[in-house]
């Protein structure tokens, strides 16, 4: 025989018939709530045998029991964080009760989550941590435990920010630094700490200027070094524009960055107009007369 009783947290609960000879009416004295991971103990009533069926969100146990007698789950059975039916079958009848399992008091575990991994320098609120709190069964830790986050950036001052979890979660917002380089972003919860690297890259060019000198039958154009605002050396790759223009004649030439310079070779116009940007950013111009 099988009893059907209704569904709970998405899953059917059924409750097995057993063969338990003589049992009388089982009852169920249970703790209304505990800790994940903690050892239960409780008494039932009756005699014979029965069947002790234990039903939560992703965890199910079954037990062969001996009625008047203490039924004891081992510590570490019970560790997933929720609410449980509790169900005891017998020949004659079936009881039920429930338990709430919370999350255990310590935090053993932090998830750290730290975004973007890259970014420009000088970008205010540019970065993002966040923690969860977790117990040691991965059940998230929702009362509040305080948190602390430090940002040690390259050639800057250390950004620290204090703040206590909300429903198991913590998160803080961090500027980039003015340098380019490598920061450590750590989160701290008690002996607890994990650590992050945040690459911080040099930002778009902020100011271009060039030369022209004559090559042959060409002109070569070079820029300076090209660097950001904060002075950081713009990173090698990042495409600069030459433009000459004369009369009607107008041609462009794209160049990376090598080592912080962009050079190229273009046609000598008597009278061009050259000129050079990166992106937004707009340089010098140059009037080739010889």
């Amino acid at each position: 025989m099988k009893a059907l009783l209704p569904l709970v947290s998405g899953a059917l609960l059924i409750a097995l018939s057993t063969a338990g000879a003589g049992a009388q009416n089982g009852s169920l004295q249970l703790p209304g709530k505990l800790e994940a991971g903690s050892e239960v103990s409780f008494e039932v009533a009756g005699n014979g045998k029965g069947t002790l069926l234990i039903v939560g969100v992703g965890q199910v146990i079954k037990r062969d029991v001996q009625l008047d007698n203490t039924i004891r789950i081992p510590a570490g059975t019970l560790y997933r964080a929720g609410h449980y039916i509790v169900l005891l079958k017998t020949k004659e009848s079936t009881s039920a009760g429930t338990i709430d399992v919370i999350p255990a008091g310590n935090v053993a575990t932090l998830t750290f989550l730290a975004k973007p991994s890259r970014l420009p320098v000088g970008a205010q609120g540019g970065i993002t941590g966040t923690v969860y709190t977790l117990d040691a069964y991965q059940n998230l830790v929702t009362s509040p435990t305080a948190v602390s986050f430090e940002l040690a950036n390259p050639g800057g001052p250390v950004q620290q920010r204090e703040v206590e979890t909300r429903n198991g979660a913590a998160w803080a917002v961090m500027d980039s630094s003015s340098r380019e380089g490598k920061s450590m972003f750590v989160a701290r919860a008690g002996p607890l700490s994990s650590t992050r690297v945040i690459g911080q890259v040099a930002g778009d060019p902020c100011t271009l200027k060039m030369s022209a000198r004559p090559s042959g039958e060409q002109i070569e154009v070079t820029t300076e070094p090209v660097r950001d605002c904060s002075g950081n050396s713009v990173s090698d790759g990042t495409i600069v524009t030459f433009t000459e223009s004369h009369d009607s004649y107008r041609s462009t030439v794209d160049v990376p960055l090598k080592r912080g310079i962009a050079r190229a070779l273009i046609p000598a116009h008597r009278g061009a107009t050259i000129s050079v940007a990166s992106g937004v950013v707009l340089g010098n111009e140059v009037r080739w007369e010889k």
